[in-house]
């Protein structure tokens, strides 16, 4: 499943936007995969809220040039996780050019934090015109630890508003800390797959039926009515998962 959420770097709540099963499609040969569900995802984001601003957040697998022009094509910024191993030649793109910059500070806790950045750079050598402008950041502990993350987006990038894109890549994070892990650890006991096999399933089954919920056994019952596009027009049911 893919899922979007809302999400904002000074907030711990998340709000559940969209999602995408990652489920092999009618009449096509192949099994289904994370890139085509993600296509799809932000097409019917973006027909269902076509004047919503939106700043794209995703890891490294979606920092690629067919991904990278569908956002583009769709109106929504980004910004996305970039890795040495993917990206060799946008990263020595990076350390060869003069106008790459550096900027290092210290805050009141004792963390120092280094950034360093360029505009407009090639994603890669296959597709050098499309351009997109580079940040990478390390964040220094009081403890030796050092966090390191580098990105690419299409936000221009400048001394005061590194910190801000920072925190808000970063924020990539609640989608698994205060949603997936959420829905783990606060008694609905979901899983990120489904291999856990039949005994698993009917523990699931088991703790919805403890707090009240029917496994709708009987054909007759029906959901609730929601207006709105999820389940169709008003009264009709929405998708549950």
């Amino acid at each position: 499943m893919r899922g979007a959420v809302l999400v904002h770097p000074d907030r711990s709540e998340v709000f559940p936007l969209a999602l995408e099963p990652i489920l092999k499609q009618d009449g096509a040969r192949k099994n289904d995969c994370e890139r085509n569900a993600a296509k799809r995802l932000l097409s019917d984001l973006r027909r269902e809220h076509p004047h919503l601003k939106l700043i794209v957040v995703e890891d490294a697998l979606a920092s690629n040039a067919p991904h990278i022009r569908q956002l583009q094509a769709l109106n929504l910024r980004f910004i996305l996780g970039a890795t040495q191993s993917d990206h060799r030649y946008l990263f020595d793109w990076v350390a060869a050019t003069p106008d790459t910059r550096t900027v290092e500070f210290t805050d009141a806790r004792g963390f120092r934090h280094r950034f360093r950045y360029l505009n407009g750079a090639p994603l890669n050598d296959a597709n050098f015109a499309l351009e997109v402008n580079f940040l990478e950041y390390w964040e220094h502990a009081a403890d030796g630890s050092v966090t390191h993350c580098s990105w690419v987006t299409d936000i221009p990038i400048h001394d005061s508003n590194l910190r801000v894109l920072m925190r808000g890549a970063r924020a990539r994070w609640k989608i698994e800390n205060e949603t997936f892990n959420t829905l783990k650890n606060q008694g609905y006991h979901f899983e990120h797959n489904f291999g856990h096999g039949n005994n698993h399933l009917s523990t699931v089954l088991m703790h919805l039926t403890d707090a009240g919920v029917s496994d709708r056994s009987d054909p007759t019952m029906r959901l609730p009515a929601v207006p709105g596009r999820l389940g169709g027009g008003a009264g009709q049911n929405p998708l549950v998962a």
